[in-house]
């Protein structure tokens, strides 16, 4: 696909104004996919695939380090802030394979001194001894795919683990040496009521995780629920479990910093903080989609081959596709991001990640703050209450 020249331009009334190069770029993360999974749940929209009963581990590192090298000349001499394992379930993968790939990539980009590297975990698919493995290598957060912990929940889900493989779950991770982990939590689950919700973020919430991921369960195309839905609570039901659980959330020291993430203090997800502030991020595996900025201003979007056994046919290409970001495009493409953020953004960052004039988002930007859905803050880029409840709508204002 053709790169698109950065010499575009963006009308306002009628004037030309060129983007700008790119004087600092962001900061640079890594998106590792690793797609296999013991079982699709009925609900994943990811790419993910049913696992064989072995896995083509060495194949898929070499693989992996191959599409990263295709990648570097993005880096621009950046070091690694963080690195995220995503699937799939990556915790399917020994830790001698995960080794080695961790190896072979701070060969190529240098770590940050403080990286954050985050692998997801299933219940039921490690034990003590490969948690330790895992933190041994230098991985130092988990984020654990527990969605309930009752067994009627978890069945509906079509989940492998029970209640009580997901409480140990955590105590293991603790015991392994992660004082760092987020708990992923489902909400609106079929036939839920407040009181089930409830006790789900109360089990979550005596393990101590250091971040919750907490969301809503949606339909979504291309998924056996899509096809064959379950019964969902209804609205009001639903309304009703993320007030008070938002409310049980910020008793208990968990500060809401984005649409679905709960935090203690000082530790959200870096990872995805520089996704939501428009950062870098190279995605290598099958299905990854990544994000880079150019120094003359260009930002591209990849994608890469999707089915594993395509990923791993060496006469077929990693990357699948990419796109050059127009200047129409970017505004939308910026606050998509950085409006899941409670508090938003500092203005400057607009331009400081794009390349754009502030003054290119006027418009929009008075179109929402006069509807209530945007901040009426010159300094700032951030949605008020009612604006982060219908997101979908504040943004809007921002497409051309």
């Amino acid at each position: 696909m053709t790169i698109e020249s950065s010499a575009s331009s963006l009308i306002f009334g009628g004037a030309q104004s060129p983007r700008a190069a790119l004087p600092v770029l962001p900061p640079l993360a890594l998106y590792i996919h690793i797609p296999w999974c013991v079982r699709k749940c009925p609900y994943c929209d990811f790419n993910s695939h049913t696992a064989s009963p072995v896995l083509p581990e060495e194949e898929y590192v070499d693989a992996l380090l191959a599409d990263l090298d295709q990648d570097l000349h993005a880096v621009y001499g950046r070091e690694l802030s963080s690195i995220f394992f995503g699937g799939g379930t990556p915790s399917l993968f020994s830790a001698e394979a995960l080794g080695r790939l961790l190896k072979g990539v701070e060969q190529r980009i240098p770590f940050a001194s403080d990286i954050e590297i985050t692998l997801e975990a299933n219940p039921g698919t490690f034990e003590q001894e490969k948690f330790r493995a895992y933190r041994a290598l230098g991985i130092n957060r988990l984020s654990i795919g527990i969605q309930s912990f009752q067994e009627e929940k978890l069945k509906a889900l079509g989940r492998i683990h029970n209640g009580d493989e997901a409480v140990r779950a955590a105590g293991m991770a603790r015991q392994a040496g992660f004082d760092n982990f987020n708990l992923d939590l489902m909400h609106g689950l079929p036939d839920q009521s407040l009181d089930d919700a409830l006790n789900d973020l109360r089990q979550a919430i005596a393990l101590k995780p250091t971040h919750l991921s907490w969301y809503q369960l949606t339909l979504e195309p291309n998924t056996v629920f899509w096809n064959q839905p379950p019964t969902l609570p209804e609205d009001d039901a639903l309304w009703d479990i993320q007030e008070a659980g938002q409310a049980l959330l910020a008793e208990h020291g968990y500060a809401q910093y984005e649409v679905s993430a709960y935090a203690r203090p000082g530790r959200p997800a870096r990872h995805n903080l520089n996704y939501w502030s428009f950062g870098d991020f190279i995605g290598i595996g099958a299905g990854a989609h990544g994000k880079l900025s150019h120094p003359d201003g260009r930002i591209v979007r990849t994608w890469k081959t999707r089915l594993p056994k395509d990923y791993l046919n060496p006469a077929k290409s990693f990357k699948a596709g990419e796109k050059a970001l127009t200047n129409e495009e970017l505004p939308f493409e910026f606050l998509m991001n950085a409006l899941r953020l409670t508090e938003g953004v500092e203005a400057r960052l607009y331009t400081e990640r794009t390349g754009l004039p502030l003054e290119s988002l006027a418009e929009g930007r008075r179109e929402a703050e006069q509807s209530g859905l945007l901040q009426v803050e010159p300094s700032r880029l951030a949605a008020t209450l009612r604006g982060q409840l219908f997101l979908n709508d504040l943004l809007q204002n921002f497409l051309t």
